[in-house]
């Protein structure tokens, strides 16, 4: 990386961009273009992998869900964890000014001073009357450190990839923020859609117990089969609970996302219906993700710290000159300040050589250098979990469409035998005990086609988070790359 503030050469390693991996695919098999399909309206239907093409800077509206679009902007107002992230890219600008100041430019301070002394003269071995005396003092000074080595440059460089570092911290926050909101919106919209499931499962089982009581009384049935049933609603009885506590926590993290207390935020109501399943899902490049990621490229901003601080530390090892100046007047009266016998001044310089330090300046590069090579192998670690990451999603896209049209396949079965005995039942070919024990099965079948149709849309929200959520796409955040180190909002 280059700096236009920065002329000239400078000690230690000049940093580059590490390479990106050198493969086609995120995948050991190549994927399929597009998903299965089954007829069922919103989740059901195909998505295309599109490689190579942009991802939006808001792809959760690809959703088609006005409370959804509600609730994320509502958290990138209010969130506090965001705020924090964007404080703290405002004390990097600030800080790298300040070193800006202190390292690159000259110092020049003024100084005014006025004093009234009494001496004695034993205080300097003369025996003589005490004396009082008036000092005017106005003084300019100047210093300035020659950077002939670049070291100074090099400490700057560090605090502007720290600046660097911030940004992408703030650009992970987002991301995480806007994927966890409408995850958990998901998440909400199931546990409701489970719960009102499992109740009327709890009510179908219960009618089948009490029909199974009556034909006990009359000998129909074995006891055997009066404690299965019993244990068999305990159980669906004993799943309400659980689900009911994780939907309270659900709606509780959303309010803590959206930067609310509890006690003010309203629960959710969203029908898993209200969400569209994008169709077109587009995917980054494997080249391309190194520079989309905000957690790889603040791993690289870390990296390119550690590579100053190299050149720090072998500047530290190679003489240092400072320039001194000052110009001013002293008097012993205000009116006789300026005049030209009163005027004084200064021009010096000195020299600095490291002689010896007992090793200590020759092991804090080796610290430095052994130091770049550990981040090095944080930001391969980084690089390698990101791919992981992408290819879970994508394999999880793939896999979950067949499993969703599975558990479709099963629950329009059920329904279909449940319709067929409630028509035999009307028509006296049927007992009402059978009819329940198909309602039975079609809510259980149905319980399972809820939780895998929340699955398609969270492995999309997941794919979209694992390729960086597409905020490069946003003009704002492209300059805020360019701009970060200046402080510019």
């Amino acid at each position: 990386m280059t700096f236009s503030f920065i002329p000239g050469c400078a000690v230690g390693p000049n940093f580059h961009e590490p390479s990106p991996p050198q493969v086609s695919r995120y995948t050991y098999k190549k994927l399929p273009k597009k998903t299965t399909s089954v007829s069922v309206a919103n989740a059901g239907k195909s998505q295309i992998l599109n490689f190579n093409q942009p991802i939006s800077k808001q792809w959760w509206y690809l959703f088609h869900s006005a409370v959804l679009n509600c609730l994320v902007q509502q958290g990138l107002r209010n969130n506090p964890t965001l705020e924090a992230a964007k404080k703290s890219l405002q004390v990097a600008q600030q800080t790298l000014r300040a070193q800006m100041g202190n390292l690159l430019l000259p110092a020049v301070d003024l100084n005014l001073s006025a004093e009234r002394t009494r001496i004695v003269g034993l205080q300097y071995g003369v025996s003589s009357s005490a004396n009082v005396f008036n000092i005017y003092n106005t003084q300019t000074q100047a210093s300035y450190m020659l950077d002939l080595f670049g070291g100074n440059r090099r400490q700057v460089e560090f605090y502007q990839a720290q600046v660097d570092y911030k940004n992408y911290e703030r650009l992970a926050a987002y991301l995480t923020l806007t994927s966890n909101i409408t995850t958990t919106a998901i998440t909400i919209s199931s546990l409701e859609a489970q719960i009102k499931a499992t109740l009327e499962l709890i009510k179908t089982e219960r009618d089948v117990l009490n029909i199974k009581k009556m034909q006990f009384k009359y000998g129909g049935v074995s006891q055997e089969e009066i404690e299965a049933q019993t244990t068999l609603l305990a159980q669906t009885i004993a799943l309400l609970p659980p689900l009911q506590k994780t939907l309270a926590e659900e709606n509780h993290s959303l309010a803590v996302l959206l930067g609310s207390l509890t006690s003010n935020t309203p629960l959710l109501h969203l029908k898993l219906s209200q969400l569209n399943l994008p169709a077109r899902l587009p995917v980054s490049l494997p080249s391309q993700l190194v520079r989309q990621r905000p957690d790889i490229l603040a791993a690289e901003a870390l990296l390119h710290a550690m590579s100053a601080k190299i050149g720090v530390a072998t500047g530290n090892l190679l003489p240092k000159i400072t320039l001194n100046a000052y110009y001013g007047w002293v008097a012993n009266s205000p009116a006789s300040l300026f005049m030209a016998a009163s005027n004084a001044w200064l021009i010096g310089s000195s020299l600095l050589q490291p002689l010896f330090h007992g090793g200590a300046l020759i092991a804090e590069r080796r610290a430095a250098i052994a130091e770049f090579q550990e981040y090095y192998f944080k930001y391969q670690n980084i690089v390698l979990q990101a791919f992981k990451e992408v290819a879970d999603a994508l394999r999880s896209i793939q896999l979950d469409a067949y499993a969703f049209k599975a558990e479709v396949g099963a629950e329009q079965s059920s329904k279909k035998f449940l319709a067929t005995s409630m028509k035999r039942f009307k028509f006296g070919g049927e007992n009402y005990l059978n009819v329940l024990i198909a309602q039975q099965k079609y809510l259980t079948n149905k319980i399972n086609r809820i939780k895998a149709q929340a699955s398609r849309y969270t492995d999309t929200v997941t794919l979209f988070q694992a390729l960086g959520g597409g905020w490069w796409n946003n003009p704002a955040e492209r300059h805020s790359k360019t701009t970060a180190r200046r402080g510019v909002k």
